[in-house]
């Protein structure tokens, strides 16, 4: 396989596991994207390749930045599905609320997602979120004020927290950026 190939391949099954993880089968997509369960699973499997305008309309459907469906780095195939480079990270999100996230993970194809994420200085979530999902944050260097289930809290450097089907807040009230590692299962990006 050639690296283009790689990338395909990985965009299939990212495509495949974000649809499972909102729970949604071919029909459900195939309706909303009016195209056929037979083309939706084709992609699936790689063996058709959407267009710029097939793929936005799927990330719009999944609920993703249009991103994370080109992102895919050209990781030498020994390292393909195994290794994450630091310069090869995958960028997801706009980063409008001064929240930078990148994909640790090398595709979304396991029952979980790691990701980076650094909160800019004076920055806040604008809305609570409040997903089906479990997740587990590590605070690397900086402070974040988190809203969990009603409760508040600081955490900073070598805290970690945990956030169970409940609805969530984060901000950066600080003058220095906040790094933090999550866990999330399922993915959700």
């Amino acid at each position: 396989m050639n690296d283009q190939t790689l990338a395909a391949a990985t965009l299939g099954a990212d495509i495949r596991a974000l649809r499972k993880a909102r729970g949604l089968t071919l029909s459900d997509i195939g309706a909303i994207l009016n195209r056929s369960v037979g083309w939706l699973s084709q992609v699936e499997r790689d063996m058709s390749e959407p267009s710029i305008s097939d793929l936005r309309q799927i990330a719009e459907a999944l609920g993703v930045p249009m991103s994370m469906l080109f992102a895919h780095s050209g990781a030498p195939a020994d390292e393909h599905g195994y290794i994450v480079r630091a310069g090869s990270r995958r960028p997801m999100g706009s980063g409008e609320e001064g929240l930078i996230e990148e994909l640790l993970s090398p595709d979304l194809t396991d029952d979980f997602e790691m990701v980076h994420s650094t909160f800019q200085p004076n920055s806040r979530m604008q809305t609570p979120a409040n997903r089906p999902t479990q997740e587990v944050g590590y605070v690397i260097s900086g402070k974040l004020d988190l809203l969990i289930g009603g409760r508040s809290f600081t955490v900073g450097p070598g805290d970690s927290f945990r956030i169970k089907h409940e609805p969530y807040q984060w901000s950066n009230p600080y003058d220095e950026p906040a790094v933090a590692v999550w866990v999330i299962a399922p993915p959700v990006y």
